[in-house]
């Protein structure tokens, strides 16, 4: 028996079908461990390659005196964000200027994009004639790129040629704002055109949410003789947190780095009034040709941003509590 079982295995017969079902067992189960790092993979890779090496390079950069134009690029260290704190650096003053008018833009433009579109959400989310229609309409703008609406919206609101100012006088109210060139009818119009266009988003977002509130929620409310404000309030508004944690972290992170409409349509005035930290740091970076401090100023804003969105989870995280 033993002669025949060796001439089997040099011959290379098959092995026993528990040992061949072991195997397979064994690489599927390797196969399976595999498969979620296979789905990750694209992911991983764009991540790596557009979200983890620039910063790391930012990083670098902010170290140097890094200018394109010259061969040598010397090592300064922290100097780069000292000047951002150093009252006496030439770039003290307008770099806090870009951050105070970021914060002003931010603290004017959030409020409205979480609030309208809500009220907007709640209207679509009824049932009417032409439901659908009313939804494309309040969306088409979001489809529209910056230069576009910036363009469009700075011949809009010129004070001498624009649309806008005609309608006024038509009307008779003033036909003279200066919608583009003095405050506060800058930041008006900066923040007006940015809720026009971007409050469509923010509706489709609270529609998904308001779709996943269950309807025997409100008709319990209902019957326990609850007021419509009442459903609002205690039954719409804790099914939507986590929808609103979303679309305040992301209005915030987005109205923080606004860029196109201060480059278009006000173009930074009066003066450097509407110019935002992410237009002072492309000026400084492409036109004045400092890599390095404007790889420093990027770093902090980001700092900033990521401590205003923690405190923004914090907060939602202590009223669930």
């Amino acid at each position: 028996m033993a002669d025949v079982i060796e001439v089997g295995a040099a011959r290379g017969d098959a092995p026993p079908p528990a040992a061949s079902a072991a195997r397979r067992g064994a690489s599927a189960g390797r196969a399976g461990r595999a498969t979620p790092y296979l789905f990750l993979a694209p992911y991983l890779v764009l991540f790596t390659v557009f979200g983890l090496l620039p910063i790391l390079l930012g990083i670098w950069l902010s170290l140097h005196q890094w200018d394109f134009q010259l061969p040598n690029r010397p090592f300064v260290g922290l100097d780069n964000y000292k000047e951002l704190f150093s009252s006496d650096s030439a770039v003290y003053g307008d770099w806090w200027q870009s951050v105070r008018a970021t914060a002003i833009f931010t603290v004017l433009s959030v409020p409205l994009l979480v609030v309208i579109p809500l009220g907007l959400a709640l209207l679509l989310n009824r049932s009417f004639p032409g439901r659908t229609f009313f939804r494309a309409v309040y969306f088409a703008p979001y489809v529209l790129g910056v230069a576009v609406i910036g363009l469009l919206w700075r011949f809009l609101l010129d004070a001498n040629l624009g649309l806008v100012n005609r309608l006024l006088g038509v009307v008779g109210l003033p036909s003279d704002t200066p919608w583009v060139t003095d405050v506060p009818w800058a930041w008006i119009s900066l923040v007006g055109v940015t809720v026009w266009w971007t409050s469509g988003f923010n509706a489709v977002i609270y529609l998904a949410g308001l779709q996943d509130i269950p309807q025997e929620l409100y008709e319990a409310a209902k019957v326990d003789g609850a007021s419509a404000w009442e459903r609002f309030r205690h039954v719409t508004l804790p099914g939507l947190r986590p929808v609103l944690l979303f679309v305040l972290t992301t209005t915030i992170l987005a109205s923080a780095n606004v860029f196109g409409q201060s480059f278009l349509i006000t173009q930074g005035a009066p003066g450097t009034e509407t110019r935002t930290v992410v237009w002072f740091v492309v000026e400084e970076g492409l036109r004045n040709n400092n890599a390095g401090r404007a790889a420093a100023m990027s770093i902090v804003f980001a700092l900033m941003l990521a401590v205003v969105s923690l405190a923004n989870f914090r907060l939602f995280r202590y009223r669930e509590d």
